[in-house]
């Protein structure tokens, strides 16, 4: 199928699945006139790309996920590929606690220009 169809199946842009390509998460072959071609594969693999992404992880760190995960799935690679989701969700718990702890400071802010404006005459 050409890129445009592989976009329409998937809901992903021709421009984000051209990233994936050149990022090396997805391959293509090219017909006689340059076009990309790809499988029905494919779907399945933009819509796993796709989950990775809304977990909140890179492209680099997916690409070392991949053979993990999708290519040579043994014992071994998914205790790694555990090891390495498993930090990926510690940095998402940080980053969550300091967005948290950033909305308690607009809190504070807020509810402090609110008694100011509330005990002030204009």
């Amino acid at each position: 199928m050409r890129i445009g169809d592989l976009s329409a199946r998937t809901g992903v842009s021709t421009r984000a699945l051209r990233y994936y390509e050149e990022q090396g998460l997805l391959t293509s072959t090219r017909s006689s006139g340059g076009h990309r071609r790809f499988t029905e594969e494919d779907v399945g693999r933009v819509l796993y790309l796709q989950r990775l992404y809304l977990a909140g992880l890179s492209s680099q760190t997916i690409l070392t996920l991949l053979p993990w995960c999708l290519s040579t799935p043994t014992p071994d690679n998914t205790d790694a590929a555990f090891a390495r989701l498993t930090r990926e969700r510690e940095k998402l718990d940080a980053h969550i606690a300091e967005l948290s702890r950033t909305r308690d400071s607009l809190d504070e802010l807020i509810a402090a220009n609110r008694a100011f404006r509330t005990s002030t005459a204009w």
